[in-house]
């Protein structure tokens, strides 16, 4: 997966938002106004900052080498992925995945209802 490819299914997120906080040509993917992703360029290869459960960070970054602790993120709950192609496409969306519906149930129990109502949870919650 690419950076553009990637940046495709952010955005393909419901009701997600992309902004640059951070400065121009680091988009950073939301909702409702809380982080799920950050997407940015290394050396022409992009990388991408996702939320992780403790335990499978560790073991993705035992298993891809691609895969490390996040970029001046918190380390125990954010890898930063990196899109040099060595990490199958199924196993990037899953990450996405993984990092928006860690977000959308942390979010308050009316926003994340609203969702839900909106959007059905096999769109929100991904396995």
């Amino acid at each position: 997966m690419d950076y553009e490819i990637a940046k495709l299914y952010l955005l393909s997120k419901p009701e997600t938002e992309e902004s640059e906080p951070f400065g121009e040509g680091i988009p950073v993917f939301k909702v409702k106004n809380k982080i799920f992703a950050i997407l940015g360029m290394n050396n022409g290869v992009g990388q991408l900052n996702l939320k992780c459960d403790p335990e499978e960070a560790l073991a993705l970054r035992d298993i891809f080498t691609a895969v490390i602790p996040g970029y001046h993120m918190n380390k125990k709950h954010w890898n930063t992925v990196i899109l040099d192609g060595t990490i199958p496409n199924g196993e990037i969306e899953r990450m996405i995945d993984h990092s928006y519906t860690l977000i959308v149930k942390g979010l308050k129990k009316i926003e994340r209802e609203g969702l839900e109502l909106r959007y059905g949870q096999d769109a929100l919650y991904k396995k």
